[in-house]
């Protein structure tokens, strides 16, 4: 359940009393939410994220925003199903399939396989079910 980001968002909602506006708002100091509705800047938001990584002991080069856009592509297309063109459509992506630049979201050389490829048809192969809590396969409900 630590690990659910479904949780992690509800959790941080709840923390920051938002009931409207920006999810990730700029703050100022002692980690006070700015009074006005101001969006957390992207280098910003680049700053703090690359600091969480050193605090787990990653390398925080290799990772920027458009990690999150990837992300996100990959999240939707393999966890929540939803179909390439709905996937351009939500970000705004060019629906022009001829050079399939979403592919390039959707598959990386990076990414780690879900499941052994000789296990696709294994016939005693242990079903896995989604949560009801958040719809993806974790422990959280």
């Amino acid at each position: 359940a630590h690990l659910c980001p479904v949780r992690a968002l509800a959790e941080y909602i709840q923390a920051s009393k938002l009931t409207s506006g920006y999810v990730f708002r700029a703050f100022a100091s002692q980690d006070r939410l700015v009074a006005n509705d101001v969006a957390m800047t992207s280098e910003r938001f680049l700053t703090l994220f690359r600091h969480n990584l050193l605090d787990v002991g990653e390398d925080p080069l290799p990772y920027g925003t458009h990690s999150f856009r990837r992300g996100g592509c990959q999240y939707l297309a393999s966890e929540r199903r939803w179909p390439i063109r709905r996937i351009c459509e939500w970000a705004g992506w060019s629906m022009e399939f001829s050079n399939l630049t979403i592919v390039k979201y959707l598959i990386s050389w990076n990414d780690n396989p879900t499941e052994k490829r000789e296990d696709f048809f294994h016939p005693d192969r242990q079903f896995t079910y989604k949560c009801f809590t958040c719809g993806r396969s974790c422990n959280c409900a």
